[in-house]
């Protein structure tokens, strides 16, 4: 398999103040309220003997994986950048929660029947060079879940990314200076993203990468063609629908 431009560790580790920010950690709470909520589980693990087992997929420093630890569920996280895992795994140890991180491509690592629940969340889906991949990804999780269980996907739908469009903005964050510049590739099919980072020192870090964007519908028939039997669709953790009022794009696939 080839390398692509999520494979660079150095873009994670020089990057990850400005994507995880105070703000985002401070989203765990709600997020994690809402992931249970559609997966119609109990927020907090239930009283059955086995407590439900949640895969987050694409899971970077573990936020949601460790909150769901937290509340009871048996989660499990598989990511590809060993920078993201180590610390997720410092960071489990300390609170002395059990978490299983794995190190793998999710396009590679599969489970079967093995979870009620897996997760994608915080625009991590849509980075594959080739759109087969997202297919084979989705079908890696449908595989791994058990019969009834839920995929949600939380991702930045195209009619949002055409809705909030700009060419460009900065902004100041963690102690960058923070350039963006964004563009729309192959009638909307992709989104270019350029970031340049500026420290306090003068230093300048910069990075252009790609995501494929998917409008409601198009993801709902990518999982459905995946397998799932039926596929809901949410404007936010709080079950609005997806309409012209949307701040993100949830889908929920049921197994």
């Amino acid at each position: 398999m080839h390398q692509e431009w999520f494979n660079d560790e150095n873009f994670w580790k020089e990057y990850a103040p400005i994507m995880f920010d105070g703000k985002r950690w401070g989203e765990v709470g709600a997020v994690a309220d809402g992931v249970t909520a559609l997966a119609r589980l109990s927020p907090y693990g239930g009283r059955a003997a086995e407590p439900p087992s949640v895969l987050d997929a694409c899971c970077g420093f573990g936020r949601i994986t460790a909150e769901l630890a937290r509340r009871g569920f048996r989660a499990t996280g598989v990511d590809i950048t060993p920078a993201y895992l180590s610390a997720a795994r410092e960071d489990a140890a300390h609170e002395g929660l059990n978490i299983e991180y794995i190190e793998s491509d999710v396009r590679l690592w599969k489970r079967p029947a093995a979870f009620d629940l897996a997760v994608n969340l915080y625009i991590s889906f849509g980075y594959f060079r080739e759109a087969a991949d997202d297919l084979l990804f989705a079908r890696n999780v449908y595989e791994s879940l058990k019969s009834g269980g839920s995929f949600i996907v939380e991702t930045l739908g195209k009619e949002i990314a055409v809705r909030d469009f700009v060419e460009a903005e900065w902004f100041e964050r963690a102690g960058y200076f923070v350039l963006t510049a964004y563009e729309a590739l192959d009638s909307w099919d992709m989104l270019k993203n350029r970031w340049i980072l500026i420290g306090a020192d003068g230093r300048r870090i910069e990075k252009t990468f790609t995501q494929r964007l998917y409008a409601a519908t198009e993801l709902r028939r990518l999982l459905c063609e995946a397998g799932f039997a039926e596929v809901e669709l949410y404007g936010d953790w709080n079950e609005s629908p997806y309409d012209r009022a949307a701040a993100r794009l949830i889908a929920v696939g049921r197994k």
